[in-house]
């Protein structure tokens, strides 16, 4: 386990580095007495699918987000298409997504035979624009597609503007998925991330504030019936058994050993937000004079997945990441290619305003190291190289 850890960092920023970009081996020296002993559980019992561990996460993470139900799976795409698949959505329906995202919040509309319709995002927050949103389900009807979801994403670990976007859902007849793989635990005017939307989504992969050593994801729900929905769907449509098969589904469980590891995470989770909050209020106080940092609305905080800052043009962005490099610092840009512009999607509908800031953001962005045991004097070479 711990070289497959010692490679992540290596996944984030491909070249060698002195500092890693997300210091997974840092969170692990604090928690490895829980980690090696919640496997040897595991390991004594030999639940390794749907074990108790499974069941006791999913409490653990509804009573953490404040919801009725949590749902593990496979991963955080999984999570998405399973939402999908309990809300019914079908050929002819427009899913409407935001183009600066990664890739998964798309391509499971066309997964469950839906279009993905994209949707710009705010200068300042990154997050789905709510006026761009309202155009792009107009040109959608215009177009002969039928409104029938909104997946807003927390794009770095912040919520988007989930008050105007469900209001917007709501006049037009449609769901809300909120995909909070990169924000979950996050606040929104006083509820987390994870309890907005008809269903709501996360992403457990290693590099996620809140991550396994491997593959895995949640839908978290107030909605009873959804919720014994995504839970048949999720186990190939299983009914009373498992051999007894009520609809199509798919092979989507969340394994027992990666739940056992991710009880010991959750137990440093608040802890290690604490944490990031500094991390990221020393970034903004060192950098706001000479970038644009973070803009974080009033009554939300972030969960500071990534840390991005806006430089003036792609020249001076180019420039910072050298002058980063040659410093042992890595940089990551989170998204260089909107998804409007990538092949798989570049011919699926759009806003018809224009994706102006999606275009723009993807020239412009670039996120800094960013964890929960990010120390001051790494920190502050971090600046260093930064400013230049």
């Amino acid at each position: 386990m711990s070289a497959v850890l010692k490679t992540i960092p290596s996944v984030s920023q491909p070249d060698s580095m002195n500092i890693p970009f997300i210091d997974l081996a840092a969170q692990q020296a604090r928690i490895r007495p829980g980690i090696d002993a919640a496997i040897a559980r595991v390991l004594e019992h030999g639940q390794y699918i749907m074990g108790k561990e499974v069941t006791e996460l999913e409490r653990q993470l509804a009573a953490f987000s404040g919801v009725r139900h949590a749902l593990g799976c496979a991963n955080g795409t999984d999570a998405l298409q399973l939402a999908l698949m309990a809300l019914g959505i079908k050929p002819g329906d427009a899913i409407f997504v935001p183009s600066f995202t990664f890739a998964a919040t798309a391509e499971v509309a066309p997964l469950v035979n839906a279009t993905p319709f994209f949707v710009d995002v705010l200068p300042d927050t990154f997050n789905m624009d709510p006026e761009s949103l309202k155009r792009s389900v107009q040109a959608a009807r215009a177009a002969g597609l039928n409104p029938a979801c909104v997946i807003p994403v927390d794009l770095f670990g912040l919520p988007a503007d989930y008050d105007q976007l469900i209001a917007v859902a709501r006049e037009n007849g449609m769901s809300v998925v909120a995909d909070t793989a990169q924000g979950f635990g996050a606040s929104y005017h006083g509820r987390i991330a994870g309890s907005l939307g008809d269903i709501a989504t996360t992403s457990f992969f290693p590099a996620k504030p809140l991550g396994c050593y491997g593959d895995g994801g949640a839908l978290f729900t107030h909605d009873d019936e959804i919720a014994a929905l995504i839970d048949s769907l999720r186990i190939h449509g299983k009914g009373s058994d498992k051999y007894i098969n009520d609809r199509v589904g798919l092979n989507s469980r969340l394994d027992t050993l990666q739940a056992a590891i991710l009880i010991e995470k959750l137990a440093v989770y608040a802890d290690e937000i604490d944490a990031r909050q500094a991390v990221a209020q020393r970034y903004t106080n060192a950098l706001s004079n000479r970038f644009q940092t973070p803009h974080v609305p009033e009554g939300l905080t972030s969960i500071w997945a990534q840390y991005t800052i806006k430089c003036a043009s792609a020249a001076e962005r180019d420039a910072l990441q050298a002058r980063a490099k040659a410093a042992g610092v890595p940089t990551v840009i989170y998204y260089p290619i909107p998804l409007h512009r990538q092949n798989a999607y570049n011919a699926f509908p759009r806003d018809p305003g224009g994706l102006k800031v999606s275009d723009d953001l993807s020239e412009r962005v670039v996120s800094l190291p960013m964890h929960a045991y990010l120390k001051p004097e790494v920190q502050d070479r971090i600046i260093e190289a930064v400013v230049g």
